[in-house]
């Protein structure tokens, strides 16, 4: 008896079995808290693109035809490979322009920090329709830009720049910038400071330091945010729809035109499977090719 008496307290000192009990829900009071959530996600998401899917090969029949005019009717394989192109396109200027920016945040210090923060963190409090059309004023024909322009005397004509794939990719980039800012400036903060300073100690300069040590350890930073970027891209709708006009269709605009002008639902269903497909191939490859498992881990 008095052996018993003292495994017990054995047994309950040991993590693992207090694991098992404390702070642990059981199987069935779990799946009933998780039940709703996933219900809802059931009836609001997986249920009508399975109809969407569903109607894409099923209507007028049972046949590929939707698919077939993807690839073989030359206008919706332009605005694929255009999407793809403004979406890469995208993803490398946002890089280019939020990489410094996420290292001047990273900085120690009070108030340049801060204030680079604040001009990141405030234009997602503002819709992109909002910014769409701040744009829309800046480089319409006759917004602010054509204006001084031609009050100035440089040109004589105003400049077309709105209703291209420039104003696209501009409006586009300057939209997703923050989604490609904030996951390199989270491991670049994560960086311990003590290797920089070991890489300068050692003998390296700054473009050597931040090619060998820095750079490569940001990297998760940078492979998290194009994967953000790239895959919103895909299926951006607002700025393509306000800047792009219909000379610059994209595969979301072509899907809106399809279904609310047209009301050709089951090809509008083709063309979402096709920027479904896209978007989880894009996250497949980012996670086997770059070790996107790592980079979660990392952050």
């Amino acid at each position: 008896m008095s052996k018993a008496v003292l495994e017990a307290p054995q047994a309950a000192s040991l993590p693992g079995r207090t694991t098992a009990f404390r702070g642990q829900l059981s199987l069935p009071l779990t799946l009933l808290l998780i039940a709703p959530l996933a219900l809802l996600l059931a009836w609001t998401f997986f249920l009508p693109i399975g109809r969407l899917l569903l109607t894409s090969v099923t209507q007028p029949t049972l046949n590929l035809h939707n698919y077939q005019r993807l690839i073989t009717e030359p206008l919706f394989l332009t605005v694929i490979l255009r999407t793809l192109w403004i979406a890469l396109s995208c993803t490398v200027l946002a890089l280019l322009l939020g990489y410094p920016v996420a290292a001047l945040m990273a900085r120690p210090g009070r108030f340049w920090p801060k204030l680079v923060a604040a001009c990141v963190l405030v234009p997602l409090w503002t819709s992109a329709l909002v910014r769409s059309y701040a744009w829309i004023a800046l480089i319409g024909r006759r917004g602010i830009i054509n204006t001084v322009l031609l009050d100035s005397g440089v040109i004589e004509r105003p400049l077309s720049m709105l209703y291209t794939s420039g104003a696209v990719l501009v409006g586009m980039t300057h939209i997703l910038l923050p989604f490609m800012v904030l996951p390199i400036y989270s491991a670049l903060r994560s960086l311990p400071p003590d290797l920089p300073r070991a890489a300068a100690n050692l003998g390296a300069g700054q473009v050597r330091t931040f090619v060998t040590v820095v750079l490569p350890l940001s990297l998760p930073g940078v492979f998290a945010g194009s994967l953000l970027v790239f895959v919103m891209a895909l299926g951006f709708y607002i700025t393509p729809a306000l800047l792009g006009g219909p000379r610059t269709l994209m595969i979301a605009t072509l899907i809106s035109q399809q279904a609310t002008e047209l009301l050709d639902w089951p090809f509008a269903g083709a063309i979402s499977t096709v920027l479904l497909v896209m978007s989880i191939g894009t996250t497949i490859v980012f996670k086997r090719a770059l070790r996107l498992d790592r980079v979660i881990a990392h952050d």
